[in-house]
């Protein structure tokens, strides 16, 4: 069964099908100021304006995320009345977990309506197939207050489609109009600028983390050569692995995915993220000299032995738990997920200059799992009311509303122990599943809070702390290409598969450049094209 972490972190690392675009930031960020900083010449972002919440308690001054060592004993009342009218509120959505109990079965879904004054009622798309049922509810012109439009599914024509079935939400969303809703204020440039599309803001950006895939290691893998942040270079990453090697009983530095591996590689090389913009052209990372080095790196990696044997290998985790594995890729959020369930000394790599000239980056994800629109029938008062239940549910961390959404009630959902909460039977039942289909209609910001374990939230806001200085945003967030929703996933299933028969030996560098111009011929070409003529406009 699928997670929505396990599914978006299958996202990060390229494996899903073809993206929504620049509608959706093409899956990734680009560089922005918080405070309402111009997407282009004509339209102005909401402007950002931090939420009241609980002090965290570790600093925040470098762009981390808020990080608590415990639950917040006080919370913050962030929406002071009930935001809906009372009328039913319906959203098409989607879950990886089981499909969540009905309203008459779920005090959950009970105790949000009456916070809510409504009755949110969700079509849920279970598992695979959300673009059949998306496209057949457009068809028939029977569409439901909020539609979710996720950035990792090949939905068509957005665009137009949007012009024409949902409401341009500018006005009430730009620049300063956006403080009459000030949890949705508090979403910043990162997250809005995916639900820009033709310079209009065309929903409401659901959040997510900002953070992009990272390299996590098992530490006590690392201690005979001074851990796993001691080294100097690539090669000295390389000579240090290899004197930790052991096949006789299977021990490798290295998991076995041989693309994502390149990727990280490329941070310590400096390859753009995705795409480089000089001078309103753009190069697509597989064209620059940065990443090729990566390339070449993982197949002097391959060659001295460091990566699992067997690339079909699925127990990665167990093998990293027990020693036999030093390093395997995880997206953001899955680091989150692994720092409360992993037992062994979990640690992460911090990108590191690979040659005396590279200048080391870290890539950004998107910040946001789409947007949600609001279907264009609806009228002005009722948009309204739906913006204030949007602001309502996207309240972030230490606030009554956010306990609610990701919690339910105490007594009958959670319970309040040493510093965390923790789910009753009932808690287990209603809220995750029906959680987890409402926070693709609407998230709050990251926040770290790993329970009973400080020490993981701290490693965690270190790392984020560390590599403030080197993040990289993705160029062409706001610009959308039709190519890339057409032809993403055949074109990103075609460089991974030319990457990892390269890696092992199956081609050699010198079929790249060949395979670059098929690239390019293919859709990459059409879709560089858009992007310029879509940053042109300003």
């Amino acid at each position: 069964m699928h997670s929505r972490r396990g599914f978006l972190g299958l996202v990060a690392a390229g494996v899903t099908v073809a993206g929504l675009a620049a509608c959706s930031g093409e899956g990734g960020t680009a560089g922005v100021k918080k405070g309402g900083a111009d997407l282009s010449k004509k339209l102005q972002l909401p402007t950002f304006t931090a939420a009241k919440i609980p002090t965290p308690d570790l600093p925040i001054d470098a762009g981390q995320d808020p990080a608590y060592l415990k639950y917040p004993e006080t919370l913050v009342k962030s929406v002071a009345t009930p935001p809906g009218d009372g009328s039913k509120i319906t959203a098409l959505t989607q879950t990886w977990d089981v499909a969540p109990p009905t309203v008459d079965k779920s005090a959950y879904l009970q105790a949000l309506n009456k916070a809510l004054n409504a009755q949110w009622e969700m079509n849920i798309v279970v598992g695979d197939g959300y673009p059949d049922k998306f496209n057949a509810i457009i068809a028939s012109d029977d569409l439901p207050d909020l539609v979710w439009f996720p950035p990792n599914q090949g939905l068509q024509r957005v665009p137009e489609l949007l012009e024409a079935k949902f409401h341009d939400l500018t006005p009430h969303l730009s620049g300063d109009a956006i403080k009459k809703y000030p949890n949705l204020a508090n979403l910043g440039d990162t997250a809005w600028k995916s639900a820009v599309t033709n310079g209009k803001i065309f929903g409401v950006a659901v959040a997510y983390s900002r953070f992009g895939q990272v390299f996590l290691t098992n530490r006590e893998f690392w201690k005979p050569v001074g851990g796993d942040n001691a080294f100097t270079s690539a090669d000295d990453f390389l000579e240090k692995a290899k004197t930790l090697i052991d096949p006789k009983k299977n021990k490798y530095a290295l998991e076995p995915a041989y693309a994502n591996a390149v990727h990280m590689f490329s941070h310590w090389y400096g390859a753009p993220n995705t795409w480089k913009l000089e001078g309103g052209k753009l190069t697509h990372q597989y064209e620059t000299a940065e990443y090729q080095a990566a390339i070449e790196f993982a197949i002097k990696c391959y060659k001295a032995g460091l990566f699992w044997p067997d690339p079909t290998l699925t127990t990665i985790k167990e093998k990293a738990a027990n020693g036999q594995i030093g390093a395997y890729i995880e997206s953001f959020p899955g680091f989150l997920n692994d720092s409360r369930s992993q037992n062994f000394d979990l640690g992460v790599i911090v990108p590191f200059a690979a040659t005396p000239t590279s200048k080391p980056v870290f890539n950004m994800a998107l910040g946001s799992v789409g947007f949600t629109s609001i279907n264009k029938k609806v009228d002005a008062k009722r948009v309204e009311m739906l913006l204030r239940v949007l602001d309502f549910m996207a309240a972030p961390f230490g606030t009554e509303e956010n306990q609610l959404v990701n919690y339910g009630v105490e007594g009958t959902h959670f319970t309040k122990s040493n510093g965390d909460l923790v789910f009753t039977d009932r808690g287990k039942t209603e809220v995750p599943t029906t959680q987890q289909p409402i926070s693709f209609v609407i998230g709050s910001p990251a926040a770290l809070f790993i329970p009973g374990k400080a020490d993981r939230t701290k490693l965690i806001h270190d790392f984020q702390t560390k590599v403030a200085p080197m993040v990289q945003q993705r160029v062409t967030t706001g610009h959308f290409s039709d190519t890339f929703t057409q032809k993403n996933g055949e074109l990103s299933t075609m460089g991974n598969d030319m990457v990892k028969d390269i890696v092992a030996g199956r081609k050699s560098m010198s079929d790249w450049p060949e395979f670059v111009k098929s690239w390019m011929a293919k859709g990459g070409a059409a879709m560089k094209a858009e992007y310029e003529a879509s940053i042109a406009k300003g």
